[in-house]
């Protein structure tokens, strides 16, 4: 029984091929997608950079004070 489709936005990219055999690598070990390896990596790219922009906005709010 195929998948259910989920509601997404398809995202062309042209990756580094030694990168893409990475992807393939981690996908196949952890018995997930490249989609889901894709979307849980820039998952945590994007809180990582969420929350370093919010520790840079603090501190030059300290330093205005």
């Amino acid at each position: 029984m195929p998948r259910p489709r989920k509601e997404g936005q398809y995202l062309n990219v042209k990756i580094d091929l030694d990168l893409y055999h990475e992807l393939v690598e981690v996908s196949d070990e952890a018995g997930q997608t490249k989609t889901t390896v894709v979307e849980r990596a820039l998952t945590m790219y994007f809180d990582d950079y969420k929350k370093k922009q919010e520790i840079i906005r603090k501190a030059e709010e300290e330093a205005g004070e």
